[in-house]
């Protein structure tokens, strides 16, 4: 039986996830990319069993669980500690004193530290030493991938447990995220990733450039978490050797190749915010925007590599024709774009969607299609934007409207998250990383020789889906 086919094991609590919702007569909306499962009378006996008893009581509520999960319906909340051996691995080049405090926070582990070729390698064995790690050095530097596939060779045990030598982990965090693997279809799980606050700066200490949200879900591409950092992350050995561990030539977006990879093998990877790991972030500007831009520049790697799977950009025609007008000032063809939206969204509640009204559903169309422009300009269009506004003469209201389209991302990104920053040094912090992120795509794309990162994706309406 592949992995797809297993159910959810038995006893496994589940918890619905806030947005989906029961419609009646076997119908249920949710997930990412939001969509209708309509059930069949089996599923609907297992839908029942599934809510009354909060855990997968048989062979059909382990299947039903195991598309529901999949498809971000429901949750998984695993509560039994597993008996799979864990080693920790600690890959570092240098940073002895961010080593010393991370090796601390893991007293009590089997930890693996990997030295690749630090240039002050007596120190680093001085400190894994001194925390009873066991130390394997590299004798050449070949970045973080290389780093761990040395450490897969070295280790036996069933679950590697990945920590950058810059992070700190809170105590039983291994053990709370192994818990996922009592599913054997799960190949990794991360935990969520926060700031250690230190710079002094509100925006750098408060907007971790890894921190993917509090809500949980399994992590593919096109979904809710698209990715998850490898900062922290825990692995089952077996898969990794499966896919053949990190592609070694990605110096960066290694991760991204990673999780794309076990995804696209048949293996779930979960992201559970409930667990924090602290990481330092960049002290200065300076260091944020550059690493902001390295990031960046994975993007065309990443997409030879996973052809249609990258896109910065997912949007239907008539809403983004609708929002192309507004900003180009073309009313005419701005509510020809609406009213076709709104047919299109009358025609999918019809079909498929009943119990959503067509002015909801015409205005999350629109509203998501706003924000994904405005976020894709930002990185990619401002330079072109403003020369297109200049050489108008009504340039004012043109600067208006894309300045609302551009500030539209981040201002809904304050609203719900609500950091403790200032809403103007929040709005320019995330402008200045999608700038500098932008940057890093261009850049990427111009050695990779090509623009598939730069493509926008055209999407269908949502479509029913029939489950068992």
């Amino acid at each position: 039986m592949s992995r797809a086919l297993v159910p959810v094991p038995p006893g496994t609590p589940l918890v619905i996830d806030p947005d989906t919702r029961a419609l009646g007569d076997g119908r249920l909306v949710g997930g990412t990319p939001r969509r209708m499962l309509r059930l069949s009378t089996l599923g609907q006996e297992a839908w029942r069993s599934l809510q009354g008893d909060g855990a997968v009581t048989s062979a059909a509520a382990g299947v039903l669980a195991r598309r529901l999960t999949d498809a971000g319906l429901l949750h998984p909340r695993p509560a039994a500690p597993t008996a799979l051996s864990v080693t920790v691995v600690v890959p570092t080049h240098g940073r002895v004193a961010e080593l010393d405090r991370c090796l601390a926070s893991l007293a009590g582990l089997r930890v693996l530290v990997v030295d690749d070729a630090s240039p002050d390698a007596e120190r680093v064995a001085s400190v894994a030493s001194r925390h009873g790690a066991r130390l394997v050095r590299r004798a050449a530097n070949g970045g973080p991938a290389a780093a761990r596939n040395t450490a897969i060779a070295e280790i036996d045990t069933e679950l590697a447990a990945f920590l950058d030598s810059d992070c700190v982990a809170p105590a039983e965090w291994v053990a709370q995220l192994a818990r996922h693997f009592a599913d054997p279809a799960v190949a990794a799980v991360a935990p969520r990733i926060v700031s250690v606050r230190r710079s002094g700066t509100r925006y750098l200490d408060s907007c971790s450039t890894l921190d993917l949200g509090s809500a949980e879900a399994r992590v593919h591409p096109g979904g809710r978490v698209g990715y998850v950092p490898t900062a922290a992350l825990v692995v089952r050995r077996a898969a990794l050797v499966a896919v053949g561990g990190f592609d070694e030539d990605l110096r960066y977006g290694e991760d991204v190749d990673l999780v794309w990879r076990l995804d696209a093998a048949g293996w779930r990877v979960r992201y559970d915010p409930s667990v924090e790991v602290a990481h330092d972030e960049p002290r200065t500007w300076r260091e944020r925007l550059s690493r902001r831009y390295r990031y960046g520049t994975s993007a065309a790697a990443l997409s030879r590599r996973h052809s249609g799977w990258l896109h910065h950009l997912r949007a239907r025609p008539l809403p983004l024709v609708a929002v192309a007008a507004t900003v180009a000032r073309r009313p005419a063809i701005s509510a020809a774009a609406v009213a076709g939206t709104v047919l299109a969204a009358r025609r999918s509640a019809a079909r498929a969607e009943a119990g959503i009204s067509t002015a909801r559903a015409t205005a999350a169309v629109l509203a998501g299609s706003w924000l994904g422009v405005g976020r894709y300009a930002t990185q990619f269009g401002a330079p072109l934007a403003i020369g297109a506004l200049v050489k108008r003469s009504d340039r004012g209201r043109r600067t208006l409207a894309f300045g609302a389209l551009a500030l539209a991302p981040p201002v809904v990104e304050w609203v719900r998250t609500r950091p403790s920053v200032a809403v103007p040094r929040y709005l320019a912090g995330r402008l200045a990383d999608d700038v500098a992120y932008g940057a890093g795509v261009y850049a990427g794309c111009v050695k990779e020789r090509t623009a598939a990162p730069l493509a926008v994706a055209m999407t269908k309406s949502r479509s029913e889906q029939q489950s068992r």
